[in-house]
């Protein structure tokens, strides 16, 4: 594995004249056995990255829908050593970069060296820590980055420039552009200052920038063709499985 894996996968999408897809779905959602093959049915049909959720019983980025779904799995016993067993027993089958979303809490406590080497060797590629500050995440940036796995940066609406260049230095993976100032799943429509900001973004950044927060459409893609490289969705594919549907006919409608 490499840590430009995320990066290598969206540009191929790119590289086919289409926007990289990043479906996110908690760990263990919708139950134990049926998130693997909801996971291995996203890979088949088209997820360029796959974002899969930690649980945490505090989750502030998460939205009423990916937060009803979390603390199910909580419920459910979900652990990071499970997800990680998880994952490692099914990575040779994946084709998709696999991503990992959750909070420092439960990494912190797990321990970062044995968590950076866990999932290492689970074939993680890359990390996302919603709650984690650019300052106070350096030391752990570089530590996952020996193991090959990219630590995403976030930025969003409210992010300046400057600030942005701070996160772009030593960032690997690509840069996810948070679309609202709120959590996830909270809006009909994108608000007219996402083009500009991902205009900022990709002046900044030199990995790919992905779209998330807010997506619910494939429609909505369609107005930033040459802004965003990936788009992240996460409410949208959970409550499409929550209807009984596949995940299968849900990845067809954003190829």
């Amino acid at each position: 594995m490499s840590i430009t894996k995320l990066a290598d996968k969206i540009n191929e999408a790119k590289a086919e004249g289409r926007i990289g897809l990043i479906p996110f779905l908690p760990a263990g959602y919708p139950n134990r056995d049926q998130f693997w093959r909801e996971i291995l049915e996203l890979d088949e049909n088209g997820a360029d990255v796959i974002e899969i959720g930690m649980p945490f019983s505090d989750p502030v980025a998460d939205g009423p829908v990916v937060e009803a779904a979390s603390l199910k799995c909580l419920e459910d016993g979900i652990n990071l050593k499970w997800i990680l067993e998880g994952l490692t027993g099914h990575r040779a089958k994946i084709d998709a970069g696999v991503l990992l979303m959750g909070y420092y809490n439960p990494v912190l406590q797990y321990g970062l060296e044995k968590f950076a080497k866990d999932a290492q060797a689970a074939g993680v590629n890359g990390l996302i820590i919603a709650d984690l500050p650019f300052e106070e995440g350096l030391v752990f940036r570089d530590m996952l980055a020996k193991h090959d796995i990219a630590l995403i940066p976030l930025v969003g609406l409210n992010t300046k420039k400057d600030r942005m260049a701070l996160y772009s230095r030593g960032g690997n993976g690509f840069c996810y552009y948070v679309s609202v100032l709120g959590t996830t799943g909270g809006t009909a429509s994108l608000p007219v200052e996402v083009k500009e900001g991902l205009a900022k973004a990709q002046e900044v950044f030199d990995i790919p920038v992905a779209l998330g927060f807010g997506l619910k459409e494939p429609s909505q893609l369609k107005e930033l063709d040459g802004v965003v490289d990936a788009a992240v969705f996460g409410s949208a594919l959970i409550k499409h499985i929550d209807s009984g549907k596949s995940s299968a006919e849900f990845m067809k409608v954003w190829k």
